[in-house]
């Protein structure tokens, strides 16, 4: 009889469960972090963690997406997160979406029940895993063996990371972690797209022959590094730069003399903002993000021509008017800047001015804008949260760093306050300032515990002004005589931070909040400023 002699190989590469393979893994691709909130279903991951990862809890499944997101967005990294079945995966799913819109690569595991009890539909079990989290994840997948989890994570992380980034959804079940598992192959995987040179050739002709180029920027264009690109293109161009409407991000320095300003997310409202233009080179944005239905039908300036520059396939195909290209900014920039010669400087003057208001007893969110902008240091990073304030923002605080500004890109509340927190945990050398409104910090107030309890490096600002106050505008604008549900007074947020471990102050008085507001920046640690605010300076 023959006798079966065991593999040496094997011997030595079989001695490491699912769970060490995937942390081998994640320590590989720089992520040791896990954002999570524990539950029974995926307890064996986390139990005796070791030394050199670290488990940063948030108090609800969102919070803990939020972090994530704020945290891959400023470190340009992928953020890994584990959540509990349905229920918190559920919990989670608004933020989720978010991190979809946001382009923000997210690796979350799931728990899932044993593989022994899933014939039996058990407590605390995900029916559909991979079906739950569509559309909204660019994959979503429960491995058929235990010993497959450390291929699919990997597989997840470099979906997660490909252009456009986005999140991933992997579902474990409770047992796996224990199982043995070969160790995975290292791999190079490249996440930037390319440009067609010929498309770039046809496209450098017709900006040579444009009289008056246009630049709309949105947040591709800051997501994939193009910032000094633009600007150099821009400048060869002499062209005004329009950010995209609703961006959540910035990609251009916002008090440049080319930069004009910021588009309205409506029509004619964009076509007039743009007129006198013959060619719009768009930069990773849609066309275009619309809010409200306008009296315009045409998308552009009549006899204009337009281009799409985008390395998300969506956008190419959903762009409303004109050409497009898919592939990075930054090398499409960079082409463009090897075939357009440079043009005399314009002298009209800069594209737009911003406006100073005079110190009085109230506070409105332009002066209070104006404010923090002469105070704070012009490399902090701003994470923001108050859509009933964004005019003002716009008007009055310009941005002036790549990574500067992080704002939803869905709309969605809640993601604002977490991810200042995931932000300040990268422990940046700039400052984190995170500028949330009442109604959005209450969706996740708890994230304050979080920034608390991990001694971050973070100024909170809530713009208290007793309500859902963009609610109340669109209610004004259809001419509603009364809108329910839209008052939220007699909220002590003091009190909330305090509850929580974060030192936090209040100011009403627009003669004390220069002084207020230097106080708390000059601080560490976690801290809170309540600013309550009037409709009028």
């Amino acid at each position: 009889m023959n006798r079966i002699v065991p593999d040496p190989l094997f011997a030595r590469t079989a001695r490491k469960t699912v769970r060490e393979v995937v942390f081998d893994f994640m320590r590989a691709h720089g992520m040791d972090r896990i954002f999570g909130n524990p539950g029974s279903t995926e307890l064996p991951m986390f139990a005796d963690l070791p030394p050199d990862l670290s488990y940063v809890l948030g108090l609800q499944e969102s919070v803990v997406v939020g972090m994530a997101d704020g945290y891959a967005q400023v470190t340009r990294k992928a953020a890994f997160i584990n959540l509990h079945s349905a229920a918190g995966l559920g919990h989670a799913l608004g933020n989720v979406y978010t991190a979809f819109r946001n382009r923000s690569p997210l690796i979350i595991t799931t728990g899932q029940q044993t593989r022994e009890l899933l014939p039996y539909d058990p407590f605390l079990f995900a029916e559909s895993p991979t079906e739950f989290p569509k559309p909204y994840v660019k994959w979503a997948y429960e491995p058929a063996r235990a010993e497959d989890v450390p291929a699919a994570l990997a597989r997840a992380y470099h979906m997660a990371m490909q252009a456009p980034r986005g999140p991933v959804v992997l579902s474990v079940p409770l047992g796996d972690w224990d199982q043995i598992a070969a160790p995975l192959e290292p791999r190079q995987v490249s996440t930037v797209l390319g440009c067609d040179p010929a498309a770039l050739d046809e496209l450098g002709k017709a900006l040579g022959r444009a009289k008056a180029p246009v630049i709309v920027v949105g947040p591709g264009a800051d997501i994939d590094e193009a910032w000094d690109g633009t600007v150099a293109l821009a400048e060869a161009l002499q062209a005004r730069v329009w950010a995209s409407p609703l961006s959540p991000r910035c990609s251009f320095p916002e008090r440049h003399p080319l930069f004009a300003g910021f588009l309205p997310a409506y029509q004619p409202g964009i076509s007039d903002c743009l007129s006198g233009a013959d060619f719009v080179l768009v930069l990773g944005a849609p066309v275009f993000t619309y809010h409200f239905v306008g009296g315009g039908t045409a998308h552009i300036p009549s006899g204009a021509e337009l281009c799409l520059i985008s390395d998300d396939p969506k956008q190419i195909a959903a762009a409303a008017v004109g050409r497009a290209i898919c592939g990075n900014i930054r090398l499409a920039t960079e082409g463009l800047l090897a075939r357009i010669g440079r043009r005399e400087e314009r002298r009209d003057g800069p594209a737009r001015t911003i406006p100073r208001l005079p110190e009085a007893d109230g506070i409105s969110a332009e002066f209070f804008y104006q404010t923090l902008s002469d105070l704070r240091s012009k490399d902090s990073i701003v994470v923001e949260e108050a859509p009933s304030a964004r005019d003002a923002l716009h008007d009055f605080f310009p941005i002036e760093r790549p990574g500067g500004f992080f704002a939803t890109a869905s709309g969605g509340l809640g993601y604002g306050l977490p991810a200042a927190v995931g932000a300040a945990l990268t422990s940046p050398p700039q400052p984190v300032i995170g500028i949330i409104g009442d109604g959005s910090s209450l969706y996740s107030i708890q994230a304050l515990w979080s920034a608390a309890e991990y001694d971050v490096d973070l100024l909170v600002i809530i713009l208290n002004n007793g309500g859902y106050s963009a609610l109340k505008g669109f209610a004004k604008k259809s001419q509603a005589v009364s809108m329910a549900g839209v008052e939220i007074g007699h909220m002590d947020f003091v009190a909330i931070a305090e509850a929580q471990g974060c030192r936090a102050v209040r100011c009403a008085n627009g003669r004390e909040l220069r002084s207020c507001l230097r106080n708390l920046l000059d601080m560490k640690g976690p801290r809170l400023l309540e600013v309550v605010l009037t409709e009028e300076n």
